[in-house]
């Protein structure tokens, strides 16, 4: 298959499976990425989220199944492959006795750009991830977020059609974190496709217009995040009342309607606040509507999906080991 036959998905994988001795690391995995778009790939630790970008970069040889990227075989046609792919590993690879443009120069020479060109195009770089100023400097003396950035700025020298970030901010503070999350958002705006393996569950919501999770080698869930917070569970509708001192009132009124899921309405009284299930838009309206008719005054009312993090936790049987984890989804609205 040739880059002009491709269709709307930028990476097709089936079937992929790869030993290491006996043990299974990849499993008859299955996934697709659409061109332009943030897939995120979850999974505990061991799960086969390294192994399988290292498949697909052409530095492991898949034992069964097949995946193409940009149009290429990722078995028969590294070579063509590997010109259109950039990849950020875990912790920066980076040489650390050159400089900040030396490392992109020549990153940029084995890629085949001429003198001139690799060094207009590390000089971008550079400006591009503010690390002009740093430029002469060996990456030894770079901090953490510096080498990170270096190591984004590398991978995209070949101006790549699709980037594999393998845990791109481990380790970093939250403000490089953030500006990390700007560049790779706008490398997709500008129609790259990225494939992106994380632990952090705030990341994969920041960054990912879809989810695959996998465990043990094997895809046990995908699809959009609200998609997979819906099967976790549903709604959640947090009422505010404008006398939180009514709250045992109106828990009891709920309870006395003889709707699903609203027995189990929770007070919390640090909060001032209720919570109660919601199954369906017809139980919300009803809970909303007996609220209003038996004259409690609501001061915010609002709904939210479980997180992200719970999600993971509720499909994986296994918390995320990622420090930094989401916030609630939410929706709320002043009454």
């Amino acid at each position: 298959m040739t880059r002009s036959q491709t269709d709307a998905n930028a990476i097709e994988v089936r079937g992929l499976v790869k030993h290491f001795g006996e043990t299974k690391a990849l499993d008859g995995v299955d996934l697709d990425v659409r061109e332009g778009t943030v897939l995120g790939v979850l999974g505990p630790n061991g799960a086969g989220k390294t192994t399988l970008v290292r498949c697909l970069s052409t530095l492991l040889v898949p034992d069964a199944g097949t995946a193409t990227v940009a149009g290429y075989d990722v078995v028969r046609q590294p070579r063509q492959l590997r010109r259109t792919i950039g990849l950020t590993g875990q912790y920066a690879s980076v040489d650390e006795k050159l400089s900040g443009f030396e490392n992109l120069y020549m990153i940029g020479r084995l890629l085949d750009l001429s003198r001139a060109d690799a060094r207009r195009r590390a000089d971008e770089m550079l400006e591009r991830f503010s690390l002009t100023e740093a430029a002469k400097r060996p990456a030894m003396n770079y901090s953490g977020g510096m080498r990170r950035r270096l190591d984004l700025a590398a991978s995209m020298i070949g101006r790549p059609a699709v980037l594999y970030l393998d845990e791109p901010t481990t380790g970093l503070d939250p403000r490089t974190r953030n500006e990390v999350w700007d560049e790779v958002k706008l490398m997709v705006s500008e129609g790259v496709t990225v494939l992106l393996t994380t632990q952090y569950m705030e990341e994969a919501e920041q960054l990912a217009s879809e989810l695959t999770v996998v465990d043990r080698g094997k895809v046990i869930a995908q699809g959009e995040v609200d998609e997979l917070k819906a099967k976790v569970g549903g709604r959640t509708l947090k009422v505010r009342p404008v006398d939180p001192a009514r709250l045992p009132e109106m828990a009891a009124a709920l309870r006395e309607t003889g709707l699903d899921g609203v027995a189990g309405a929770t007070v919390v009284p640090d909060e001032g606040a209720l919570y109660v299930p919601i199954l369906t838009d017809q139980q919300l309206t009803a809970v909303v509507t007996l609220l209003g008719s038996r004259g409690f005054g609501i001061a915010h009312i609002g709904t939210h999906l479980p997180s992200l993090d719970e999600v993971f936790l509720a499909i994986t049987g296994q918390k995320t080991t990622g420090s930094e984890l989401s916030d609630t989804t939410s929706e709320e609205v002043a009454a």
